[in-house]
């Protein structure tokens, strides 16, 4: 079965630049995009897939921002600057000063990534956002995935599946199988130190650095060592943080829905309900008739 993106995106000021261009592989879908950018430029986007975004060319002197639900705001003003976003994760892009940019997106198929790397795909890796980084080894492989899907007469493709693996290996460190093996959970001291953290920041922007400063661990070794420790990769806990103080403020009638979001770090009241859904089961209206009737 072909692997078909469903993102949904509101764009205005954006014109594509002859055709758009685009491969699919197994589980991956490329888009090479070429766009001119008109004063304003602005777009929504949300996909329930990940997706990895690369600028190839930047051109006006300006910057494409990336502004994401964890707060902050992302420039991407230099050929191969990068963002993944992961699925679910709504995101605003705006043009500021920019004329044009040439970009890569790639979106693609968790399950058959999984499919692909089993169990040494750690899972977590694929729900944590990165709006803006650079990597060489990532940027060369994407330039040359790039020129696959502006090639008139592409090659076989085992050669673009293999570029995709040993991207996606480099972007999810991707250990081979015989380096996979059974986390250590953080110790207790350590744990109640990054659970007060996140705790008292919930309604921040909180990123895997700051955690791992806390415990002098990597950014990789505090994700698996949270998770071994609470079952639960630290955004999900702070997501739980989040509905939390949802909660109190909807039982204090503090405002609407659309104000609460606001005030506790969502994207939006849609975004706010989703996260609430997944955490408790029942949309925030109806956990509130339930509260009522206690």
């Amino acid at each position: 079965m072909t692997f078909i993106p469903r993102m949904e995106s509101r764009i205005e000021g954006f014109s594509v630049i002859g055709d758009l261009k685009w491969h699919v592989w197994d589980g991956v879908v490329a888009d090479l995009w070429d766009v001119s950018c008109g004063d304003g430029a602005e777009g929504h986007y949300i996909s329930p897939d990940p997706r990895l975004f690369v600028a190839l060319d930047v051109d006006g002197g300006g910057a494409f921002l990336v502004d994401g639900v964890e707060g902050g705001q992302r420039r991407h003003d230099q050929a191969f600057s990068m963002a993944y976003i992961p699925a679910g994760v709504p995101i605003r892009g705006r043009v500021e000063g920019l004329r044009r940019i040439r970009h890569l997106d790639l979106h693609f198929d968790a399950a058959t990534l999984t499919r692909r790397f089993g169990r040494s795909l750690d899972r977590e890796a694929l729900q944590i956002s990165r709006f803006q980084f650079r990597d060489d080894r990532i940027a060369m492989l994407a330039g040359l995935i790039a020129a696959e899907c502006d090639n008139d007469r592409p090659l076989h493709d085992l050669y673009g599946e293999g570029l995709l693996d040993a991207l996606f290996a480099s972007l999810f460190q991707i250990d081979p199988p015989s380096a996979v093996r059974r986390r250590s959970p953080l110790s207790r001291r350590k744990l109640r130190l990054v659970t007060e953290y996140i705790d008292a920041h919930c309604l921040d922007r909180i990123r895997l650095a700051d955690l791992a400063a806390l415990t002098g661990l990597s950014e990789t070794a505090i994700s698996h060592a949270f998770k071994a420790a609470t079952g639960l990769p630290p955004h999900r806990w702070q997501m739980q943080a989040r509905v939390g103080k949802v909660k109190t403020m909807m039982a204090h009638d503090t405002g609407s829905l659309g104000d609460i979001a606001e005030a506790t770090g969502f994207f939006d009241q849609a975004h706010l309900t989703r996260v609430f859904k997944s955490v408790v089961g029942l949309t925030p209206g109806a956990w509130m008739r339930s509260a009522r009737r206690q």
